[in-house]
């Protein structure tokens, strides 16, 4: 009995990496939305899709904490890093949705530029989630959190680069509305990349 309540070691690790991946395939598909503006609304579908299942890892993983008698980390490290994961694709899925609500089809170079950029941020997510498991090469994870802040750092120039030339040269307020609401939607994205690099960052100065 007791034991059952004892969790793998690594089942929180696979929720975080199994949401990373998804969340490198959905910033993917954001590109390719961009980069290549057609099918969108078929696109668009795709990313939600990928936003829900990275909910349901959400939603069993934080079931897990309340279920689990032993943890591999703390649980508050857990849930937060979990939450703010889950948000990546929460910011993500709201910007392809408004390209498509808004029928967006003339892509801006900054649109295509700040889903390359988060593309990769989700990338290097990824890979140091895959070093936290282990914490073999504590250095390295922490190089990936170092990277991470440097993108969104990219990403931060990029909006105010987008924003500054579309006020300069935009004269269609709508459009401009329209823009800035994408534009900080995927940049959101970035800043909850940062936010998980920094939960991870702490984590590895805890425990290795």
């Amino acid at each position: 009995m007791f034991g059952r309540l004892l969790p793998r070691e690594t089942s929180f690790y696979d929720y975080f990496e199994e949401h990373a991946a998804l969340t490198v395939t959905g910033t993917a598909e954001l590109v390719s939305m961009v980069s290549k503006p057609a099918n969108i609304g078929a696109k668009a579908k795709r990313i939600k899709e990928i936003e829900h299942e990275t909910d349901v890892i959400t939603h069993r993983c934080v079931g897990a904490l309340h279920t689990v008698f032993i943890t591999p980390i703390e649980r508050d490290d857990i849930y937060r890093l979990i939450t703010r994961m889950d948000d990546i694709m929460d910011y993500v899925e709201a910007g392809a949705e408004r390209i498509a609500l808004y029928e967006v089809t003339e892509m801006t170079p900054e649109v295509v530029e700040m889903a390359t950029t988060l593309a990769r941020a989700a990338k290097e997510v990824e890979e140091a989630l895959h070093g936290l498991r282990d914490l073999k090469n504590p250095k390295l994870v922490l190089a990936k959190c170092v990277e991470i802040n440097q993108i969104e750092n990219e990403a931060d120039a990029i909006l105010r680069r987008a924003l500054a030339r579309m006020f300069r040269e935009e004269k269609d307020a709508i459009k401009i509305i329209k823009w800035k609401e994408i534009y900080e939607h995927l940049e959101g994205a970035a800043d909850r990349c940062e936010d998980v690099a920094n939960i991870i960052e702490g984590v590895v100065l805890d425990n290795a």
